[in-house]
């Protein structure tokens, strides 16, 4: 098991939101097939047959609780998690 499914499988189980890198995060969404833009502090993640745009600001090194939760929806809602 790889450190992203490790990841995925932490945001999905949704015990530790205050406890993820805003890096990985990043990391992940582009695996699952995300496009990033970056203006200033906001990386926006958009992705084909997704409706929903993902926004994310980093709080010191960690990603928001709350941005995690919004990103473990969108996983869930989409099934992005079986196209690992």
């Amino acid at each position: 098991m790889g450190k992203y499914d490790k990841l995925l499988f932490q945001i999905l189980r949704g015990l530790s939101d205050a406890n993820v890198a805003f890096d990985d995060l990043c990391r992940l969404l582009e695996q699952l097939g995300f496009e990033v833009r970056v203006r200033g502090s906001h990386h926006v993640f958009r992705k084909e047959g997704v409706a929903e745009k993902i926004n994310l600001q980093c709080q010191g090194a960690q990603a928001k609780p709350y941005q995690v939760k919004q990103v473990r929806a969108i996983i869930q809602k989409y099934r992005l998690a079986k196209e690992e």
